[in-house]
């Protein structure tokens, strides 16, 4: 299908999923399947959702990938009214290019096709999603374009401050941890940790940023450079927070595995230069420091200023 450089991505795409029947049963599957599939391997843990209750209506999500897992999770941590209206940002060279399959995730996750590797691809891809926008969709983007085969932050593509500046709509950070060792990359199933006991699960953590406000005169550059620092800082105060609960177990003498991948912070920085002191500041707080709602130039501004400091 989308493989095929004569058949346009309008032609893999499957509108029927985003009729009312499709999100009621999309609804039941996520809620009532797919989450307790889930809390069989893997206990949840959600930050910072209260700062979608402020969102007036539809928003662009942007979330870092590790697993196949990451779009079950994060759609049941939304609330019900955004979940209900988001669709996902799909690879279309790898969930499109069988019909049967396409039309699976379609139902079960409400993708449209995205395509990954040609830029003017993108570019009409990217095109595609602005009457989806227009009639109040949200859009779920995984801008690094494909799963993390190291648990690092990688480039993030720019579509995602483009789309939101277009559509006057905020971007909203995401960050995931544990889903790649629930699931890692080349898994066809999700399994339980290898030690801990038969009954043992990972835990996988989701972290919602304050909403960010795009201007249209803003460089998306910018914007998604401040998208990288929260996650960046979401990810050393996930390492930073496993390897504080081994040390508490192995002092109880009851340790058990822990989802995230505890020595990630602790080899050296991730996607940035961030000293141990910054993750020893960002160990002491219950949540990582994310940025409110600004100017995304100066957002990012900020956030390299951060980076530099030692």
């Amino acid at each position: 299908m989308a493989t095929n450089p004569r058949v346009r991505l309008a032609d893999a795409d499957q509108p029927w999923s985003r009729t009312l029947p499709a999100r009621l049963l999309r609804e039941l599957s996520i809620c009532s399947l797919f989450a307790p599939i889930i809390a069989f391997y893997a206990r949840r843990e959600v930050s910072g959702r209260q700062r979608l209750q402020a969102l007036p209506g539809p928003a662009v999500f942007v979330a870092n990938h590790c697993s196949h897992v990451d779009t079950p999770v994060i759609l049941r941590c939304l609330p019900a009214r955004l979940r209900r209206r988001t669709a996902v940002a799909a690879a279309a060279d790898y969930f499109y290019t069988d019909r049967m399959l396409a039309r699976a995730v379609s139902l079960a996750f409400g993708t449209v096709p995205l395509e990954r590797r040609a830029p003017r691809s993108r570019a009409r891809t990217l095109a595609q999603l602005h009457p989806l926008m227009d009639a109040r969709w949200s859009i779920l983007l995984f801008p690094e374009g494909t799963r993390s085969r190291d648990g690092r932050i990688g480039p993030l593509h720019l579509g995602a401050a483009a789309l939101a500046a277009a559509h006057r709509l905020p971007i909203v950070p995401i960050h995931v941890s544990g889903t790649a060792a629930a699931m890692p990359v080349g898994s066809r199933w999700m399994a339980r940790p290898q030690s801990g006991g038969r009954f043992a699960r990972h835990t996988i953590r989701v972290s919602f940023g304050a909403p960010i406000t795009v201007r249209a005169d803003d460089d998306p550059a910018a914007v998604m450079d401040g998208v990288r620092q929260f996650m960046v800082s979401c990810e050393a105060q996930s390492a930073a927070t496993a390897r504080q609960r081994v040390r508490a177990q192995k002092r109880d003498g009851t340790q058990q595995p822990i989802g995230g991948q505890v020595g990630r912070a602790a080899r050296g920085p991730v996607g940035g230069q961030r000293s141990q002191p910054a993750l020893e500041r960002a160990a002491s707080t219950e949540e990582p420091a994310i940025p409110e709602p600004q100017g995304a130039a100066q957002l990012a501004r900020e956030a390299r200023c951060e980076a530099r400091t030692p």
